[in-house]
């Protein structure tokens, strides 16, 4: 059976993360996804879609991400159920993420960051050519880059 999920979208809110009682870390977000088509107003409409992060990934997720963004990530679609306070049984569909790639640096982030920045990743010239496709950081760079261990999310 196959149950792979890839997404590429923009954080709706910032991660929120907890912690089992054993301690395992968990965090939780919604993507915003972006349709491939325009709906009869011509506009673009999106999908939200609750995803969970486990472990150590979930800790550097959170802490490397913030609302608005922009994320890719690949996991596995699963569905699971409860019973609510009031005894109503709620059933949940959520991608559960097993890997994620940051696909912008925070200054490029265009919402409000409210954050202490101290370990965000090192920020990436991009060159004026006009080829330059402005959703890759690290087109058109050909300039060595500085990255220590502390920089990186995983």
């Amino acid at each position: 059976m196959i149950n792979r999920t890839v997404l590429v979208g923009r954080l709706t809110r910032d991660p929120e993360i907890r912690h089992t009682q054993g301690g395992t870390a968990v965090a939780s977000f919604t993507l915003a996804v972006n349709r491939q088509f325009t709906n009869s107003q011509g506009e673009r409409e999106a999908d939200f879609v609750n995803c969970v992060i486990w472990r150590n990934a979930a800790e550097n997720f959170a802490k490397f991400t913030s609302k608005g963004s922009l994320v890719g990530i690949d996991g596995r679609l699963q569905t699971r159920n409860y019973e609510n306070k009031q005894g109503n049984r709620v059933y949940v569909t959520e991608v559960v993420v097993d890997n994620f790639s940051l696909l912008e640096s925070r200054n490029d982030n265009s919402s409000d960051n409210t954050h202490d920045n101290t370990n965000q990743a090192p920020s990436h010239n991009q060159s004026n050519n006009s080829n330059t496709n402005m959703s890759d950081p690290f087109a058109g760079n050909s300039e060595p880059m500085d990255i220590s261990d502390d920089s990186l999310p995983f």
